[in-house]
């Protein structure tokens, strides 16, 4: 406990030394402790209502207090420390770049923050509000803080809103078409930021339907008091008597033209040079790219009315063809008699080839940490038709940290080629008019696998499928076919005595030559990107499915005595269905809530009595149960035993047919780059049938009880380009043992005690 009363002596006497930054101040100054607004008015407006105003009206406050960390001045603390007249070295650097100026009380301007309060409350429908600031402070005290006190009022309410009735004019009809979907409804309190969105909701809808010039400063969103009783507003939407006669009419499509190699330079290019594909021309000189390329592209036709959400999906898919660095585009009035637009798209092209490397750190799930090191050449426009091909080879060695070391090093090394077209190569005709382009993906690969001391794995693989986004969350991956396989080209010695001594079937698993075939498809909705939103989720689920139709047709069946081959190999015959749900919730700014629960379950049959080993799932590791070695849980309550622990030192990878997982995480930013977390997992594996020489590992009725469970605590580093994360994990319950491991006796100076039960991950990237 002694490292403890020093940590505490140390704290005591920083916080003593950062209460004394005002010993500092000159005579008559006083620091300036912040602003506070208190709602007076108890009539008008409710505790919630008081509340939510408060926080607004608070990040309203101008200057800002000098900052704390902890309930301490610390930034000041060091201005004041390091105060010195040298322009450099580490105390001048400290003054001006982590010290921070006293913010003194003389710098507050009540009646300018008065008026920005009130400006505030009346654009919320707080149109009589009164205003009153003040300083305040304790007796001597050197510390003052400010003090507004508000009387909102009453809120005036909607009584009415009225939109431009249907006319001859097309710009009042189409206003008036815009009322159903309205932002402002009768009751709704007045507010000056949703009158701003609706002008903008209003535009971008007139913009749908061809009003190419319109814009939302063209309406005037007048509001009505003085005749309506009862703190209500009549609310009158009009277009100004002003907007030009262009902003009136209805814009549609003449010609298109799309310059497939533009630069900045090419100065001479024009219309006349254009090739005619289909409903658009394309102008290349060089012909660098087939005319054909872009008819999933160009959105619009000509005679269409002008359409933004279709010029801008456009704009987008011309980005995500891949060959293009940069897209302009330019609208030329054309209007003869009729309003009409030339749309031309101006094409910025990459560097056609281009040849990159890259050192990465990687962590596998296995809780290995390793470098990768990658070559990788890509040529943007293959055939002239967009295509992307990719040869990526690279070599990788990873070794095992933290708590526990138990695993050989593994070294790779491969060469991934792949083709990406964007459009569907299908005998069907599939189209899709957002803003994303669908692909079509070959991608084959080798991997030579060297476990150090143990054995060999060559790996091959080969997939040709399709991605394609209905929208920006959602994601689809249909590969019709999809073949793995994998052989074990040498076994050495001391694995094969392993295998014999310990009579352990996982070991034996692991290098099991694997063949799978067949199709995959996955969905995945995600909206955790979104800032703004207080709930975000993840969502996706998969479906594998190998050797099915050819083994319904050959009768394979292991248990009877029928295995059947497929090119002189046995294939591996199963359904898989993976599911994995993140949950996030924001309590606040710098704080959030996370959660996952997955649920995967394989079913081998026919062929098959048990799933390859590299399709089985795993459990433990840095981004699964972190209390817990990686895949050392399961399947059930089985647990090595010495024979294979002890005598062998082999802890095998156990791997099971069903997984079924749960993770909750706090993760509140402490300061600066540093982010905590407070951490519970719990889950396990099961195999679906039972099998010799894994005792306890089924599925059954008592699998809750077989759940396993941890929990800890860690930091993040956020580096921007990377997040690095260190975790403590500790066992609560361990399904082989039965025992919880943290309840009885914790002692955190006892070294073995940590040994025993502590677990360190050091990983990089959330776990989820």
């Amino acid at each position: 406990m002694a490292k403890f009363k020093y940590l505490f002596i140390f704290l005591f006497a920083a916080f003593i030394s950062a209460c004394s930054t005002t010993k500092y101040l000159a005579p008559g100054q006083k620091l300036y402790d912040g602003g506070e607004v208190k709602i007076t008015d108890k009539e008008n407006t409710t505790k919630a209502e008081d509340k939510a105003l408060s926080t607004d009206l608070n990040t309203l406050l101008r200057p800002q207090p000098n900052s704390k960390i902890l309930g301490l001045r610390f930034k000041l603390w060091v201005y004041d420390k390091t105060q010195t007249k040298k322009v450099r070295g580490l105390r001048h650097y400290l003054h001006t770049h982590i010290g921070e100026p006293p913010v003194l009380v003389s710098a507050v301007d009540l009646d300018k923050n008065g008026k920005i309060l009130q400006n505030r409350l009346q654009n919320e429908s707080y149109f009589l509000a009164q205003i009153n600031g003040d300083t305040v402070s304790k007796k001597k005290s050197l510390i003052s803080k400010a003090v507004y006190s508000i009387q909102t009022g009453p809120a005036y309410h909607y009584n009415k809103i009225v939109f431009p009735g249907a006319k001859d004019n097309d710009l009042d009809t189409a206003v008036a078409g815009t009322a159903n979907q309205t932002l402002l409804k009768v009751g709704d309190k007045y507010n000056l930021d949703v009158i701003k969105a609706e002008r903008i909701r209003i535009d971008a809808r007139l913009k749908e339907r061809g009003f190419f010039y319109f814009a939302p400063e063209d309406l005037i969103m007048r509001y009505d008091s003085s005749t309506v009783g009862g703190h209500k507003v009549d609310m009158f939407v009009t277009i100004k008597p002003s907007t030009p006669d262009q902003a009136r009419w209805i814009y549609k499509i003449r010609n298109i033209y799309v310059y497939s190699r533009y630069s900045l330079r090419d100065t001479s290019v024009n219309p006349d040079s254009a090739t005619q594909y289909r409903w658009y021309h394309v102008i290349d000189r060089r012909k660098t790219v087939h005319p054909y390329v872009f008819k999933n592209t160009v959105l619009l036709h000509p005679g269409d009315i002008y359409n933004r959400t279709e010029h801008t999906n456009s704009l987008n898919r011309f980005i995500e063809l891949g060959p293009f660095s940069y897209v302009k585009n330019r609208f030329d009035d054309v209007t003869p008699d009729s309003p009409f637009l030339d749309v031309s798209y101006y094409l910025t092209q990459y560097k056609k080839k281009s040849l990159s490397a890259e050192i990465i750190a990687r962590q596998t799930s296995a809780n290995y940490d390793g470098t990768q090191f990658n070559l990788t050449f890509k040529n943007k426009n293959t055939f002239k038709g967009a295509e992307l091909l990719s040869v990526t080879a690279f070599v990788s060695t990873d070794k095992q940290f933290g708590s526990y070391h138990n695993g050989y090093d593994v070294y790779q090394f491969g060469i991934q080629p792949s083709i990406s077209w964007p459009r569907f190569i299908s005998p069907f005709n599939f189209t899709t008019d957002n803003a994303f382009i669908p692909r079509t993906v070959l991608t084959t690969g080798y991997t030579y696998i060297d476990r150090e001391k143990l054995y060999t794995l060559n790996s091959f693989n080969a997939s040709w499928g399709y991605q394609w986004k209905p929208n920006l969350y959602k994601t689809n991956v249909f590969n019709p076919i999809e073949i793995t396989l994998v052989d074990a080209a040498n076994v050495t010695q001391l694995y094969l005595d392993s295998i014999h001594k310990t009579h352990n079937p996982t070991l034996a698993h692991v290098i099991n030559n694997q063949f799978t075939i067949g199709p995959t498809y996955s969905y995945t909705y995600d909206n955790s990107g979104d800032s703004f939103r207080t709930n975000t989720m993840y969502y996706n689920s998969k479906v594998s499915l190998s050797g099915n139709l050819y083994g319904l047709i050959t009768g394979a069946d292991t248990l009877a005595g029928k295995v059947r081959k497929l090119f002189g190999e046995t294939f591996d015959q199963y359904v898989k269905l993976e599911n994995e749900i993140r949950f996030f919730h924001k309590l606040g700014p710098n704080s959030k809530l996370a959660t996952r629960f997955m649920v995967d379950v394989g079913v081998p049959y026919g062929n098959s009595t048990i799933l390859p080993y590299t399709q089985q799932f795993f459990i433990g590791g840095p981004n699964s149960l972190r209390g817990f070695q990686a895949r050392s849980i399961g399947p059930g309550s089985y647990y090595p035993p010495s024979t294979v622990t002890g005598a062998s030192e082999f802890l095998p990878d156990e791997s099971g047919d069903i997984k079924i997982e749960a993770n909750i995480e706090y993760r509140p930013k402490l300061f600066s780059i540093v982010e905590g977390a407070l951490f519970f997992d719990t889950g396990n594996i099961w195999n679906l049938r039972p099998h010799t020489g894994l005792p306890s590992s089924a599925f059954g009725k008592n699998f809750l009880s077989e759940f396993a469970g941890d929990a800890g605590f860690g930091l993040r580093f956020n580096l921007t380009v990377l997040i690095l994360r260190t975790d403590f994990g500790f066992p609560l319950y361990e399904p082989s043992q039965k025992t919880f491991g943290v309840v009885d006796g914790v002692n955190y100076d006892d070294a073995k005690w940590r040994g025993a039960n502590m677990v360190f991950n050091l990983a990089i990237g959330y776990p989820f």
